[in-house]
């Protein structure tokens, strides 16, 4: 009923005629799932988390409803022996269920547990029946057994055997005796499995003294299980009394609480005989091993006093069998009842269930704060229980059901008045010394979320170097809220944007702390930004964004690529004029390095030469002039290895080799270029057009002009293609250096390829007339212009 008015009132504040009616709905259906008990079982020792029901399907709920109502499972007692999955559904033991420990005294095994929902609130009772299976076997307290027997005992005696004890029930319990072959004894099983040896022929202790007898006790279980015991038959001389006892059954009423060493009874059997065989012994048989740990037998006396601690809520009644034997083995047995009184030993439990840490002080009278159940293990007025409220305080207690309890408001609260409350909740029983138990509640009183949080910054400048390592933090975002609790509980996203790749950061919700991702490349990704928003906890939330802008520092990972000479390539050919003067120009290093800034200045240096102070190589520009006038005496073939480095911290560096020949007119250039040309890749098309162009050349040396041989040897290079490497992404201005305007570049590049095709056109230089030396200073012809492009590419 408070739950119909409960909602009802809900939606006429409210004004959403649309929520009234679906949380009618709702609560409709919920009081007809209240009304059900769900019933299940499970096998004992099945393993931890083992399947035992599905709520939503049983219950006919929407697995979506479980998480919005916050269902959970609470079972009865201190230990909560099931799990409920949110996420499925699913109701699992949360570990391996033994029946025997947990219901030893008890032939069923049920265990109870509530289902319980908030928003709106509601129980429903559930049990789960243990069954048993056939997990222990039938024992026996002794595992020989002595019976001392008359030899003049006539035919049909009969002798009581220790009982074997088996802690199964059902079928799975002890169902049986057996004993093994003998000519002498058979066994009568009765119907409470109590065993007796039944004498079929006389007995004579002349022809045999001793015997040993093997008794098996079995049980019902698939497969059976079985315990063995021997029996050892002492056969003695007449002794013609046996010990009577006074009665047949003692019955005894002990409070639970009963001290150790207080007398329980007294039990009495008497033997006319004299001598040894009037003197009785009394012990335990046919008794469990509990009853023996509770309970004290003088085996002189025959008093039976209190050994250990009874429990009433563990066991209401105790029956024990008692054995006299007198000095010449004969025994009689007597029963022994004794019933446990309840005395109000146990205080109330109070288990919360259900508590609302923080209301808003806006909240509506009545409004359900905490739920509690309250126990006793006590029974009749010692079990029964009542709850109170200490202090004047704005909250009242509202009974429901299973001695739970609700805790409301009955009043407005007011933050600014008191912003938290400690309620002690008082529970006592009706016993005659009342016994009682406290339980503090904690409820906080919160403001409303009308403060969005704000963050230190507009805008968040961070660095990081490429090349960085995964989950690498580079900073944090820092945003407080002005509300309190919940309201002021700043979580961080970033915002996604449609159509834009996946970013390149992560920002930790909690903290702020932001983590790149993967690592960067400088040359792919030089900054980029994205907007960050804090949220806080509220209902519904508030939120505000920064901006968060990561710049990437180039760091030296790239090394200088030389683009001409073309690194593969063993040398590359360069004419120069014996009469070239100091400073000329031979030729220019062409290189690029992808990185930026510092890491991609480049100088050049000679790293090793034929003649070492004939060349020299300009630091920054790259280019190769003569460092003095060539001499006759100079080598005609000159080889440079130029050394091309960048001046990033470790410096990377790159090397080419020029090879330079000095020649006084063409035909000598070419023979010693040939000459100098190292061999190439046997497999590549340049080693076989240089095989064709020398054999060609031999065949019609003397039959060609010397001027027909070099046209057809330009014609068969022009039509090679050279290869060169991938131009970089990245050529800094600053590598290219300062080159004549008499140097062209034709750059191509082909798309989807690795290669790409860049040809260097060497100076074009006046013709002189036919006969004419070059003056100084003045450059070589035409001629050894196309001369030189020619080796180069040879060189190539």
């Amino acid at each position: 009923g408070w739950l119909f008015w409960r909602t009802m009132e809900c939606g006429r504040r409210s004004g959403d005629r649309k929520r009234q009616v679906t949380l009618f709905i709702l609560f409709v259906c919920m009081c007809q799932i209240g009304a059900e008990t769900l019933r299940y079982s499970l096998p004992e020792e099945m393993e931890r988390d083992s399947f035992v029901a599905n709520i939503t399907k049983d219950l006919g709920v929407p697995l979506s409803q479980l998480a919005a109502r916050k269902a959970r499972v609470v079972s009865e007692g201190n230990e909560q022996l099931f799990r409920l999955n949110q996420n499925t559904g699913v109701l699992t033991a949360k570990e391996s269920l033994d029946r025997e420990e947990i219901c030893p005294q008890s032939d069923t095994c049920t265990l109870f547990f509530k289902i319980f929902f908030e928003n709106p609130l509601q129980l429903i009772r559930g049990e789960v029946e243990v069954r048993d299976v056939n997990d222990n076997s039938p024992m026996f307290a002794e595992k020989e057994m002595v019976l001392k027997i008359l030899e003049t005992a006539s035919p049909g005696s009969r002798f009581p055997l220790e009982s074997a004890q088996d802690k199964d029930i059902g079928s799975n319990g002890l169902q049986n005796y057996s004993l093994g072959s003998n000519p002498h004894f058979s066994l009568a099983v009765g119907t409470g499995k109590e065993v007796e040896l039944v004498l079929q022929r006389q007995l004579d202790r002349e022809e045999q003294g001793e015997m040993s007898l093997l008794l098996i006790a079995t049980d019902g279980g698939s497969p059976p299980r079985s315990g063995t015991a021997q029996v050892r038959i002492v056969v003695v001389d007449a002794n013609d009394n046996i010990p009577v006892f006074e009665r047949e059954i003692y019955q005894v009423r002990l409070a639970e609480n009963s001290s150790p060493e207080q007398l329980v009874v007294r039990v009495a059997a008497a033997d006319p005989d004299e001598g040894s065989y009037g003197e009785v012994r009394y012990t335990f048989t046919q008794t469990s091993e509990r009853s023996r740990q509770l309970f004290q037998l003088n085996p002189a006396t025959g008093e039976i006093r209190v050994a250990g601690n009874l429990d009433f809520e563990e066991a209401k009644t105790h029956k024990m069998v008692v054995k006299a034997t007198d000095g010449g083995g004969l025994s009689a047995h007597c029963k022994v009842q004794v019933e446990v009184l309840d005395v109000n030993d146990n205080a109330p439990e109070i288990a919360l269930t259900s508590l609302t840490a923080s209301i808003p002080e806006d909240a509506p009278p009545r409004t359900v704060v905490a739920l509690f159940s309250v126990r006793d293990r006590d029974s009749g007025d010692n079990g029964r229980t009542e709850c109170s409220i200490d202090g004047d305080l704005p909250f009242s207690l509202t009974p429901t059901f299973d001695n739970y309890y609700e805790l409301r408001t009955n009043a407005a609260l007011d933050r600014e008045s008191k912003a938290q409350y400690n309620i002690t909740v008082t529970a006592m029983d009706w016993g005659t010394t009342r016994l009682s138990s406290r339980e503090s509640i904690f409820v906080q009183i919160s403001d409303v979320n009308d403060n969005p949080p704000e963050f230190t910054q507009e805008i968040y400048t961070m660095s990081v170097t490429e090349n960085n390592s995964p989950m690498l933090r580079i900073g944090r975002m820092n945003a407080t809220d002005a509300d309190a609790g919940k309201n002021a509980r700043v979580n961080y996203a970033l915002v996604r944007q449609e159509g834009k790749e996946q970013p390149y950061v992560s920002v930790n919700a909690e903290t702020g702390d932001v983590y790149i991702l993967r690592p960067l490349d400088y040359e792919k990704v030089r900054a980029f930004e994205l907007a960050v928003r804090a949220s806080d906890g509220g209902s519904p939330p508030l939120s505000t964004q920064a901006l968060l802008r990561v710049v990437v520092r180039d760091e030296n990972d790239n090394t200088p690529v030389v683009l001409h000479p073309h690194p593969d390539s063993s040398a590359t050919g360069e004419l120069v004029p014996r009469w070239a003067q100091s400073d000329y120009l031979v030729a220019k290093v062409v290189a690029v390095d992808a990185d930026a800034g510092q890491n991609a200045w480049l100088s050049y240096e000679l790293a090793k030469a034929t003649e070492p102070g004939l060349f020299r190589v300009g630091l920054h520009s790259g280019e190769v002039r003569t460092a003095r006038a060539v001499t006759e005496r100079d080598a005609p073939r000159q080889r440079l290895v130029l050394l091309v480095r960048d001046r990033g911290q470790p410096p990377r560096s790159a090397t080419a080799t020029l090879a330079v020949a000095l020649v006084d007119g063409f035909s000598e250039a070419h023979l010693l270029v040939s000459e100098e040309a190292p061999a190439a890749d046997p497999d590549g098309p340049l080693t076989l057009y240089l095989i064709a162009s020398l054999a060609c050349v031999s065949a019609l040396f003397l039959a060609t002009a010397v001027a027909a041989a070099v046209v057809k040897v330009r014609q068969v290079r022009r039509s090679e293609a050279e290869s060169l490497p991938t131009f970089p992404a990245t050529a800094p201005e600053s590598s290219v250096g300062s080159l004549p305007r008499s140097y062209l570049y034709d750059i191509c590049f082909a798309a989807g390829t690795v290669n790409s095709e860049f040809r260097f056109l060497r100076p074009l230089f006046p013709c002189f007339p036919a006969g004419l030396p070059p003056g100084p200073g003045e450059q070589r012809s035409s001629v050894y212009s196309q001369d030189a492009a020619n080796l180069g590419e040879e060189g190539d």
